[in-house]
């Protein structure tokens, strides 16, 4: 790979997506290098030119599957849902009470671990109540291969392993090979996924109580950020909050958010 032909793919992906790879020539060189060559394509540039040309996009699909990251595990960083069932929910179930609507989105939603556990902390809060609230979550991801796995909602009975007991028998289904579970027809109902680029309008005609945006703003540069900080901030509720990954950071002398703990924002409540 020229530096030329790596340079023409990671502004094709910072153009598009926002998505920073400027410092990843050998993660990318690893990830296309034997579909570019499998697919008798002579170099990078005769790839992209066939991308770019591609006029139904599954082309330009496949690259972005193939060069996101896409690595979650159920209960990943576990101390945010527990601040979630212990703190969050309690306060929105109060605020909410008279509306019953919790409005939640899981913005890097990959193969759907995050998004399912989200949903069965809902569940197992509200519990009999649950049938009067409105509480589906609103999953996207740019990767549509992610999403497919995700909408499956299969899974190997090691990868369940980390999820409560009590999660595991009310909310998954053995398959018949005895190695892989099936998350039930009623969690399944609880998570809306979609296709989205972080870099698009955000089409959220009503404001989020709770975002989570955990693990992808590492591939945005700092302007990048502050611009979908930007966007994440205008369509939170007063009072809502936004979950990052632990190794990320909010510049909150842009950005207005509170900090809770390490992680865990809010925007400040009217």
């Amino acid at each position: 790979m020229t530096e030329e032909e790596f340079y023409r793919i990671y502004t094709f992906l910072k153009n598009r997506y926002g998505i920073d790879m400027s410092r990843k020539k050998e993660i990318i060189k690893g990830r296309l290098e034997n579909y570019v060559k499998n697919h008798g394509f002579e170099d990078y540039h005769s790839y992209m030119n066939a991308v770019e040309a591609d006029k139904t996009g599954e082309m330009e699909k496949k690259l972005v599957d193939m060069l996101t990251t896409n690595h979650t595990y159920f209960m990943r960083e576990s101390e945010h849902f527990d601040y979630l069932r212990k703190e969050v929910l309690p306060y929105l179930k109060k605020k909410e009470e008279k509306n019953k609507d919790l409005r939640i989105w899981c913005g890097a939603a990959s193969t759907g671990e995050e998004p399912y556990t989200l949903a069965m902390l809902l569940m197992d809060f509200l519990g009999l109540e649950k049938e009067q609230w409105d509480t589906q979550i609103l999953a996207t991801d740019i990767s549509t291969e992610v999403l497919t796995h995700a909408m499956q909602g299969i899974y190997t009975k090691e990868q369940a392993e980390p999820l409560p007991e009590h999660f595991k028998r009310r909310f998954f289904k053995n398959l018949p090979d005895g190695e892989h579970v099936k998350v039930t027809d009623e969690l399944k109902s609880e998570v809306l996924y979609r296709k989205f680029n972080l870099m698009d309008p955000f089409p959220f005609r009503r404001r989020l109580h709770v975002i989570f945006l955990r693990n992808v703003m590492i591939y945005f540069d700092d302007k990048t950020k502050t611009k979908i900080l930007q966007k994440v901030y205008d369509a939170l509720e007063p009072g809502g909050y936004l979950f990052i990954g632990r190794t990320e950071t909010v510049d909150r002398n842009v950005v207005p958010f509170e900090l809770v703990q390490a992680s865990i924002f809010r925007k400040r409540e009217v």
